[in-house]
């Protein structure tokens, strides 16, 4: 009777987050719970907390509905994106309006210990600056760069991390459940749920900046292979024997599209210093014709990688985006969808829409803030506690405020 009823929570409670501002009655509808079990269950939510009135609506001559939403105040979520060069952290209530954010320079890829202390700071320092009382949280979700095994263990060559167990050492230190998912299956996960890749169940988000990487969503779900290491896309062999890659081999698409790959290939033709941020201003505004060409070469290896992603799995959706998709996206969209036309078959490409990403161009921190809002939907906002006893995370809060204090 517990998982009936934590499921049906789930169900209403999922509704509400993803559907917007709804009455008793239409979430009967929409869940397919009586109208009694949905008035009991909502009745316990919004005792604890979880589930508030929201305004009215009305009715067909009777009196006016209230109508419901996921109380934004119930708790606050961190979501961090942990890159190559700095570390980024937001704050966001459950309505996920951001409020609070802190980057900070990271000197080093290499060191975890420095990166799970930039980790800890920033959440410090956001919810201070949003005046969130730390117990309020409800959990810590990063990104990273890398694959994340089934037991939590960062593995990640080009940085060379070696499996690191990130969530236990930020757990350990901040007493908080902590979610460790590749960055761009975070990005994944925020488009799908707020983004372009909004209402599509099969869909591939890519992510191109200095790394390329993919989050494959298959019937609404993220894909996983045995050890979640799908979605490493950009280690993906483009051309055998090719380029060298920073992950060791040689033809990977991050090779040929990555930010630092191209940028090299554009200081050399137009006999300047590298720069790795030499090919995002090259996007902007006009290009010689040395860099036109490398651009245009650019363009053509990515319709090439985004055809095998529809010859693979024929999504309904592939969205473009991090730093450098995004800006190929806005300014080349037509030569990518030819390119890509060209090289996939024809028709799973009849069937795919091709966009740019429309949450901005690097979407990580928010969509790891998505990943301890997940746990909460499909909990029904209930915990076990450690005598395994299924509470409301409100009341599981108190019980732990109390021995706090």
């Amino acid at each position: 009777m517990r998982d009936v009823r934590r499921a049906n929570r789930a169900s209403l409670l999922t509704d509400l987050f993803h559907g917007g501002r709804q009455s008793r009655q239409q979430l009967g509808d929409t869940t397919a719970l009586s109208q009694a079990s949905v008035s009991n269950l909502i009745g316990e939510m919004i005792e604890e907390g979880l589930v508030e009135e929201a305004g009215l609506v009305g009715s067909d001559g009777g009196r006016p509905r209230a109508l419901l939403r996921v109380a934004p105040g119930y708790g606050y979520v961190v979501g961090a994106d942990l890159g190559e060069t700095r570390v980024a952290v937001e704050l966001y209530d459950l309505a996920m309006s951001r409020l609070g954010s802190a980057v900070y320079p990271l000197s080093d890829p290499g060191d975890h210990q420095q990166a799970a202390a930039l980790l800890i700071k920033g959440l410090t320092d956001t919810t201070a600056q949003a005046g969130v009382d730390p117990g309020e949280l409800i959990g810590f979700g990063i990104g990273v760069i890398g694959v994340v095994d089934r037991a939590g263990l960062v593995h990640s060559q080009t940085t060379g991390w070696d499996a690191v167990p990130l969530g236990d050492l930020i757990g350990a230190a901040t007493g908080l459940p902590v979610f460790v998912e590749n960055g761009s299956k975070t990005v994944g996960q925020a488009e799908m749920w707020f983004g372009a890749g909004r209402g599509a169940r099969h869909a591939v988000i890519v992510m191109i900046g200095r790394g390329v990487g993919a989050a494959v969503v298959r019937d609404g779900r993220g894909g996983h292979g045995p050890d979640s290491v799908a979605g490493e896309w950009g280690h993906t062999t483009l051309v055998y024997n090719g380029q060298p890659c920073r992950c060791g081999a040689r033809g990977c698409l991050e090779a040929y599209i990555g930010s630092d790959a191209v940028g090299a290939r554009l200081a050399e033709a137009l006999d300047v210093e590298f720069d790795p941020r030499l090919l995002a201003r090259t996007l902007v505004g006009e290009m010689p014709a040395a860099a036109a060409g490398i651009v245009a070469e650019t363009v053509g290896f990515l319709g090439a990688g985004v055809a095998n992603l529809v010859n693979l799995f024929s999504p309904e959706r592939i969205v473009l985006g991090g730093p450098i998709g995004a800006a190929l996206g806005e300014r080349f969209l037509p030569e990518i969808r030819a390119a890509a036309a060209e090289h996939a078959l024809r028709y799973p490409y009849s069937t795919t829409r091709i966009d740019v990403c429309q949450l901005g161009p690097d979407a990580v921190a928010m969509g790891a803030a998505t990943l301890p809002v997940a746990r909460l939907l499909a909990d029904g906002g209930m915990a076990v506690t450690d005598s395994h006893t299924v509470v409301s995370r409100a009341a599981h809060r108190r019980q732990i405020s109390r021995v706090r204090s």
